[in-house]
């Protein structure tokens, strides 16, 4: 079975950089995206970033240029304070359905890691 193990993450403050990883194990080698997404007290889970096995990348607009993914890494730089939230990443086989950005589309998660921006 597909085993998402996230690890990074913590507190930074503004205009800083935090590494998030992805290692995941068990996986098909056949075509698949893997997203990002975070979600906030209080609001929905909402996608930050998708990378399928194509190369193609996706962005949120809120983190176009500032965020960075590639295969199993999400490099954030430029942090604001409304960037805190737990992340988690999520990984699906083919291109779900729903949308890049749906949570619903994806059946394997990673446990979830804190980003924390603060002065």
């Amino acid at each position: 079975a597909q085993r998402l193990e996230q690890s990074g993450g913590g507190s930074v403050q503004p205009g800083g950089s935090l590494t998030l990883s992805c290692r995941i194990s068990g996986a098909h080698d056949v075509s698949n995206c893997e997203t990002w997404f975070r979600e906030a007290p209080g609001k929905q889970r909402e996608g930050v970033a998708g990378r399928c096995s194509d190369g193609t990348t996706y962005y949120a607009d809120f983190v176009k240029g500032r965020f960075t993914i590639s295969r199993g890494v999400l490099q954030m730089d430029d942090l604001r304070s409304e960037d805190t939230a737990m992340y988690y990443c999520a990984f699906e086989y083919g291109r779900p359905l729903s949308g890049i950005f749906a949570p619903e589309g994806y059946r394997f998660w990673g446990q979830g890691t804190q980003v924390t921006v603060s002065s």
